[in-house]
This record gives structure tokens, C-alpha cells and sequence, in this order.
């Protein structure tokens, strides 16, 4: 099939990338003129693992091709997926739609014949009925599906999400749009993946409330963590002992220093918006919002009780800044709480992160960076461990501590055994464990 991606950021990337692994002919356009070239030049502007080599890939094998010329790209498309960004608008919390409505109205001058338009940014309730009668009223004359299909795509894991999925939803309201989306997918078809037809509203509902309910179990396990350290409980155990139970599920019950990343803060926000605008007060999603505002800031004072109360003319190393590990995505890290934070207190920062420092560069002043973990503790007053880096969780303890001026660690991952920690004499500070 001939696809156009609009928009060549995170999940456009990823998914034009897959689908012309698929052998799918893919054109992905992008207004911004450097990253193009640098796609075009066998760059890509994001980290994600293995999608550097898929992309290039599949452009030697002519299935992908990367442009900013719209008009061109759209012209003989069969579907053309609108994949832009939608952040929260700035005071409300609304999630701001403009780009998507400029992406509709730029498709819809160029098109020269009947195309199924795929949303594939994650939107509110009703904006593909927007969409679809922006379309209506620019192109009278042309045959036009608008379909929702959301995206559910891990970052460090959006290839294996993409490729081997739990579920593919798809909102249509027409048999040919159904038609259209049954054979975009059909190659997942040998993974026996579940294709969900629904409503276009409904679609759109189904992505808010997936973020919203994992938002939650980690909101969840974070305030069970507080109640286990007040105890004398173990929350890693705890959330074993729940996790077990199938009709909860292991996964999002790590406790830790909150939620970030690009799509909970801003979706969460989004649904309660929503809620509100129809009379439906979501009282459990503001409740994780704000537990989970709490909890980033909490982290901080953590960390100043393990230095004895004050971090005032003290070294901080911190590892880890990007809000999981096998991204650099920055957005919304629960690391720049913390960091702003100390900061504030009085300490000097050091961190180090494998792939997010020259994002983090972009959000945080004042932060000396680190060529790697031992140079970041070297003579550090504290270790503040934010994110879980597989590179983190076998460091050489008698090493960092000899080059340590005090070896206090604050551990916001419980990626290390208190019994070993205070077996080598570390001030050992974890989440939800004695």
C-alpha cells in the first residue's frame, strides 16, 4: 500500500519505519527541514534501539522516504496518518490540537482522489468528527474516511510494541475505511495480532483511558511504598504478592520517584479536561495527577534527609535523567523535579545519563555532566540513582565508594539489596523497603 506519515516525530518515526518493514510503500513528510536531511542522511534524530538500523534499511531497500513536500507525498497516498504532536495547551491542560487541524487542512488541499486519513496522534474525544468535517468542507469533492488508530508504543520498546502488539484499534465508521485498515495491518496478521473495530469515538477514548488506568497502578504502588516504609513492610514483595493475582497484573507496580515521559502527564490532564467539559469529574485520575506531582517533589527532601537534613555546599551525583532507561526523552523526567530541587537546597549537581544528557541540556541550568557513572561520583557527597539503567545496576560498589567523599546513597529505583548496601558501608536510602 502507498502510506504517508505526517509528521516524523517519536511515533511517526516509528510506525513508518515498521510499516515499510512491512514491505508497505511509505512516505514520511516533516516540516522541520533539518531533521529531514538528517533522516535523508542516515540519521535519525531520536534514540530508540534498533530503529536507526531499521530506517536505513528500509530506505536502501526503497520502501521509505523522507520529505517536506506535503502536496507531493500525499498525491497518490491510500492512507495518510496524521502523527503530530498534541502537548498540553499552556494554562488549561487541554490538549492543544492545532497541529493537527493545520496537518487536516494541508491534507485535505492536496488530495487528488479518495484516502482514508488515519489519526494517529493520541487526541480527545470528538476530534476526529472535527477533523472529518474539516475535510468535508474543503474537499466536497472528494471521497474521505477519517479513522481513529491510536498508537500503544513503549519508548526502548516501540519496535517489539509495533510488531508484535497487544491490540490494534481501529475507530472507523464505514466499510471502506475498515477495508483500508484491514490491509494496512495485514501483515501482523501471521502474529495473530487482535484488529479491534469500534467507533471513532470510542477508539479515541480507549488510548485516555489505557494511560490514565497504568498512571494509576503506579500512583498506586508509589503511595503503598510510603505506607510499607511506615510498616516496616516491603513494597517489592508487596507488589509480587498483588501482581500475581492475573486480574492485576505484574506490570506498573514499581515503585519509584513518579511517572513522565511524553504521553501520562499530558493524557491524564487531557481526560480530566474532557471530563469536565461533558459534566464527568474524574476524581481518581486528578487524585493520581496530583499524588503524582507530590511524589516527584518528595523525592528531593528524600534525598536532603539521607545527607544528614541539608544539601547546602554539597556535591549531588545523579544517575540517570531521562524518564526510563533506552530513551532520551526528557519530557516530564522525574529527574528535573528533583534536580531543581537540590538545587534549590543549595547543592551542586553532577549527573551523568547514557543517551539523555544533551536533551537534559536543554531543561536543566546549572548541572556539570559526566563522560560516565565513576567520574559523576568522584568526590560526591551523595548518589542519587533517578533512573534504572541496565549500565547502573552492576556498578562497582567498592569503587564508587572509595571515590565517594561520603557514601550515602539514595537509591529511587531499589535497583540494589539494602542488606548488601549496608554490608559495605553505605548510607542506604530505597523507596517502599526498610
Amino acid at each position: 500500500m502507498r502510506i504517508v506519515m505526517v509528521g516524523s516525530g517519536y511515533v511517526g518515526l516509528v510506525s513508518g519505519a515498521c510499516f515499510a518493514d512491512f514491505g508497505h510503500r511509505v512516505i514520511c513528510v516533516d516540516k522541520d527541514r533539518s531533521k529531514i536531511d538528517m533522516l535523508n542522511s542516515g540519521g535519525v534524530p531520536i534514540f530508540e534501539p534498533g530503529l536507526g538500523e531499521l530506517v536505513q534499511k528500509s530506505v536502501r531497500d526503497g520502501r521509505l522516504v523522507f520529505t517536506t513536500d506535503l502536496p507531493a507525498a500525499v498525491k497518490d497516498a491510500e492512507a495518510v496518518f496524521i502523527a503530530v504532536g498534541t502537548p498540553s495547551r499552556r494554562g488549561d491542560g487541554h490538549a492543544d490540537l492545532s497541529y493537527v487541524f493545520d496537518a487536516a487542512r494541508e491534507i485535505a488541499r492536496a488530495l487528488t482522489g479518495a484516502c482514508v486519513i488515519v489519526t494517529k496522534s493520541t487526541v480527545p474525544v470528538g476530534t476526529g468528527d472535527e477533523i472529518e468535517r474539516i475535510m468535508r468542507e474543503m474537499r466536497p469533492d472528494i471521497p474521505i474516511s477519517v479513522v481513529s488508530n491510536p498508537e500503544f508504543l513503549r519508548e526502548g520498546a516501540a519496535i517489539a510494541d509495533f510488531k508484535r502488539p497487544d491490540r490494534i484499534v481501529v475507530g472507523a465508521e464505514d466499510a471502506k475505511a475498515r477495508e483500508v485498515m484491514t490491509s494496512v495491518y495485514r501483515p501482523l496478521y501471521l502474529n495473530q495480532a487482535p484488529l479491534m473495530f469500534t467507533d471513532r469515538r470510542t477508539s479515541e477514548l480507549i488510548k485516555y483511558a489505557a494511560n490514565a488506568f497504568l498512571a494509576t497502578k503506579i500512583s498506586f504502588i508509589n503511595e503503598i511504598a510510603d505506607l510499607c516504609e511506615a510498616v516496616g513492610a516491603n513494597v517489592q514483595e508487596v507488589a509480587r504478592g498483588i501482581g500475581l493475582d492475573n486480574r492485576i497484573g505484574p506490570k506498573f507496580l514499581h515503585a519509584g520517584p513518579g511517572y513522565g515521559g511524553s504521553c501520562f502527564p499530558k493524557d491524564t490532564l487531557a481526560l480530566i479536561r474532557t471530563g469536565n467539559d461533558n459534566q464527568v469529574p474524574l476524581s481518581i485520575v486528578e487524585a493520581v495527577v496530583t499524588s503524582n506531582d507530590k511524589r516527584k517533589r518528595a523525592m528531593a527532601r528524600r534525598v536532603i534527609a539521607a545527607c544528614g537534613g541539608t544539601v547546602r555546599g554539597k556535591t549531588i551525583a545523579v544517575l540517570g535523567l531521562t524518564f526510563k532507561p533506552n530513551t532520551d526523552d526528557m519530557r516530564e523526567a522525574p529527574s528535573i523535579s528533583v534536580i531543581q530541587a537540590l538545587q534549590d537546597g543549595g547543592a551542586q549537581i553532577r549527573a551523568y545519563d547514557p543517551e539523555g544528557m544533551e536533551q537534559a541540556k536543554l531543561v536543566l541550568q546549572g548541572v556539570e555532566y559526566a563522560a560516565d557513572p565513576y567520574a559523576c561520583v568522584a568526590d560526591a557527597d551523595a548518589l542519587c540513582i533517578v533512573t534504572e539503567w541496565d549500565m547502573f545496576r552492576a556498578l562497582d560498589l567498592d569503587r564508587v565508594k572509595s571515590s565517594m567523599r561520603a557514601p550515602v546513597v539514595a537509591d529511587l529505583r531499589n535497583i540494589y539489596r539494602p542488606d548488601e548496601m549496608r554490608r559495605l558501608g553505605f548510607t542506604y536510602v530505597s523507596v517502599g523497603r526498610r
